[in-house]
């Protein structure tokens, strides 16, 4: 039996939030619980954790974006798209079916004001007890850090990408 789920929140600059996410998401679907991944902003690109929770049949991803939003030609479809992403959450956080949510980018969106602190803080506060969530992004709120039982700072010490290095697959994505 599950005890009382956790917050983890991973944010910074550097790479890994999502991949640390999903790694948290492989472990609970090691041990036969139910995750639920829903990605906020990320557009429908391929990249190996996506392929890799496809293989678990415990794990479900729900990506709604569109990608970059400052690439968005109509502003107000990254707004729309992170409400529905939102809801989705909101409804797989309620539905009682899950051990762990990934609410990835998340704190994208707040930075941007498609979703409040508040909305999650009370997400927080009144999901089901067992149900563990993870919050990624830059720039996470104070509150949201304070609310969390567990946060880490990815620091980007050195990137290869900023050297000129292109992304290579099954390393960067």
């Amino acid at each position: 039996m599950l005890g009382k789920g956790r917050v983890i929140v991973n944010t910074g600059d550097g790479k890994g939030k999502t991949t640390a996410a999903f790694g948290t998401a492989f472990r609970a679907a090691g041990h036969g619980l139910e995750v639920a991944v829903v990605q906020f902003i990320k557009g429908s690109w391929d990249y190996g954790e996506l392929n890799a929770a496809r293989r678990f049949p415990n794990i479900s991803v729900t990506r709604i974006g569109s990608g970059y939003t400052w690439m968005a030609k109509d502003p107000n479809v990254p707004q729309q798209l992170a409400r529905e992403a939102w809801a989705v959450c909101l409804e797989k956080a309620m539905s009682g079916k899950y051990d762990l949510l990934v609410m990835d980018e998340l704190n994208y969106a707040v930075k941007e004001g498609y979703v409040s602190v508040e909305e999650i803080l009370a997400l927080i506060r009144n999901r089901p007890s067992r149900l563990s969530l993870i919050i990624t992004g830059r720039d996470a709120r104070p509150e949201l850090i304070a609310e969390a039982d567990t946060v880490t700072e990815m620091r980007r010490i050195k990137h290869a990408f900023a050297q000129g290095i292109r992304a290579c697959k099954g390393i960067e994505y």
